[in-house]
């Protein structure tokens, strides 16, 4: 990646505030079953205590827990393909993102404050209260100036880069399943 110029985000902030607020579209799947590792799939299991079976979240641990275990608040990350359509133009690069469901969706803090819930295929997750920030992997992937865009106030407020979120009810979700707010 270039980061030698800033690039213009700002002609695609309207098409981030313009997505679909109750319901959308899940349009990628992607586990990690190791660090720098990706595996897209068409379906996933979500599950209460695991997450995104087949993903390592769980036993990698987290270091924002007391104990190093998972934390439970960042089970599942959801991220806007709006948000990387305008930070990267080659789709076959949004995993290095390194979330798991990616949608097409409103995910601001005014649609979806902590706590709400969303429906995907048959399973239902809940948006928490941690922000899903960038960081240097971010940068190192997609720019300096496209971590600057989405850790920027408006950034923060759109969460463009994604909500973390935990499964309240596992089940089954499929690329092309419709994510609505309950």
């Amino acid at each position: 990646m270039d980061t030698t110029t800033d690039r213009d985000f700002e002609p695609f902030l309207a098409d981030v505030r313009a997505a679909p607020r109750d319901i959308g579209r899940l349009e990628l799947i992607a586990r990690r079953p190791a660090v720098d590792k990706r595996e897209l799939v068409d379906a996933a299991e979500l599950d209460t205590r695991f997450g995104v079976i087949g993903d390592s979240w769980f036993g990698r641990g987290s270091s924002r827990t007391p104990d190093g275990r998972a934390n439970p608040e960042s089970q599942v990350t959801i991220i806007s393909t709006r948000v990387l359509r305008a930070i990267e133009q080659d789709a076959d690069r949004w995993p290095l993102a390194g979330d798991q469901l990616y949608v097409d969706f409103d995910l601001s803090i005014e649609a979806l404050p902590p706590g709400s819930r969303l429906a995907i295929g048959s399973a239902l997750l809940e948006v928490s209260e941690q922000p899903h920030t960038g960081c240097a992997k971010f940068s190192a992937r997609f720019g300096s100036d496209a971590l600057r865009w989405i850790n920027s106030p408006v950034g923060r407020d759109l969460r463009m880069r994604g909500v973390n979120a935990r499964v309240v009810r596992g089940g089954t979700v499929r690329a092309g399943d419709v994510i609505r707010r309950v």
